[in-house]
């Protein structure tokens, strides 16, 4: 057996708050299963779910037996947990199709041959419940005065709490139930804002299997100037290449906060904590590319992190004057001068030949997700073309705008765009 997981979780930075500590290190000596649930709202995860990857990921590099559980069900009903107000409700199709771009991107992270890993569905045992029996059977075991003390049902009663959110704790813990039944998964894992819900799966759990299961809470990450983890000028930044290009997803992390550098190196690398703690100190902006590469690697592979690590570099430079990083886990040797690019966008050339609005150009590009932030984007002087400002949003692109056949797109001071007309 290898080193004792807990300890790595939690010198890692990993552990907000668990059930019980000791038992849990015990527990952990040896191998077993535990999960943690990802409900299936887009046809990605986003960054702020690496959190919770990784953490499977360390278990399963420790010898036990993660299940990446998707929220097929529970989707159906929506987790109040965090939000202001109600989730928007989806259908039963939307769920499956958006579950089916989720199940991709678990094998990038975790090895499922040989039952090493699992991938189930809740959606297999909670649409079937006939929900009298299931009141009868599960609702008995909750406290209503109990679940109103809950941090995720306290601050939605101020704005609004629908009833069906309100069932969700009943089917979260049920989800931990069944999976102790099943699959003797003795531990679930979640964020900060899942304790009621976790805490209340053990409770029924040991109610109605006699058997004594455990939860650990990841802390909600945010930025050292206290905003949300996982936002980039207002967007999302996804784990699907198609949403957010590797090497926007590359320039996410290497623009990170100095003072985030370190936490982050020990949540979303595989680096050991010598390397963790000592790449900071040595050289900030190299730690910022090992980070960036590191993270990106795990994320999209080899080749899209070598591909925006040398994009990254022919625009701004490399902090190693050698071109090289170094560290245990992988020796990447390349000349900053090859053949790599920003992401490319190919539109059709009938546009620059009529002439393409810049608004436009910068949604179509993907730079922006709609007219209005483009707008914005160039009010406050943030979109360049071909290293120009751009200072009239009316502005309208020809021909004789295009250097080898293109138009280079910059939206603040990191995020490019090569656009191509054919």
């Amino acid at each position: 057996m290898k080193e004792n997981v807990f300890k790595t979780l939690k010198e890692r930075g990993f552990i907000y708050q668990c059930t019980d500590e000791s038992a849990m290190e015990k527990l952990l000596a040896d191998p077993v299963t535990c999960y943690i649930g990802f409900d299936a709202t887009a046809d990605s995860l986003h960054i702020g779910s690496l959190v919770p990857i990784m953490a499977l990921v360390h278990m399963q590099r420790c010898g036990h037996r993660p299940i990446a559980l998707l929220g097929g069900g529970t989707t159906l009903v929506g987790d109040p947990s965090g939000k202001t107000e109600m989730r928007q409700m989806l259908t039963l199709d939307q769920i499956r199709a958006y579950g089916e771009g989720i199940k991709t991107q678990f094998s990038r992270f975790l090895s499922f041959e040989h039952g090493k890993a699992l991938l189930l569905n809740n959606a297999e045992w909670l649409v079937p419940l006939k929900y009298i029996e299931f009141l009868r059977d599960i609702g008995v075991h909750f406290s209503v005065n109990r679940m109103l003390t809950s941090e995720s049902v306290k601050i939605r009663l101020e704005s609004g709490l629908s009833f069906i959110e309100f069932n969700y704790m009943l089917l979260q813990a049920y989800d931990f139930y069944v999976l102790a039944r099943d699959h003797n998964c003795l531990i679930q894992m979640g964020g900060q804002d899942q304790w009621g819900n976790i805490v209340a799966g053990t409770d029924l759990t040991r109610r109605k299997l006699g058997k004594q299961v455990y939860g650990i809470t990841f802390p909600l990450i945010t930025t050292a100037s206290g905003e949300k983890f996982g936002k980039s000028a207002g967007n999302a930044i996804w784990l699907d290449a198609g949403k957010t290009s590797p090497f926007d997803f590359y320039q996410y992390f290497r623009n990170a906060d100095d003072r985030d550098i370190g936490k982050y190196m020990g949540l979303f690398t595989l680096l050991p904590m010598e390397e963790v703690v000592r790449l900071p100190v040595e050289n900030i902006n190299r730690a910022k590319e090992i980070l960036a590469f590191e993270a990106t690697l795990l994320a999209h592979g080899m080749d899209s992190a070598t591909s925006a690590y040398i994009a990254s570099c022919r625009q701004f430079g490399s902090a190693d004057p050698d071109g090289k990083i170094k560290t245990s886990s992988s020796i990447l040797s390349v000349s900053v001068n090859a053949q790599a690019d920003v992401p490319v966008v190919d539109l059709p050339k009938s546009l620059i030949d009529k002439g393409i609005w810049i608004v436009k150009l910068a949604v179509e590009s993907g730079l922006c997700s709609s007219n209005g932030e483009a707008r914005r984007l160039i009010q406050q002087g943030g979109l360049a073309v071909n290293d120009e400002k751009v200072v009239d949003e009316n502005l309208s692109l020809t021909g004789k705008d295009l250097r080898e056949s293109g138009l280079l797109l910059r939206a603040g001071k990191k995020r490019y765009r090569k656009v191509r007309f054919s």
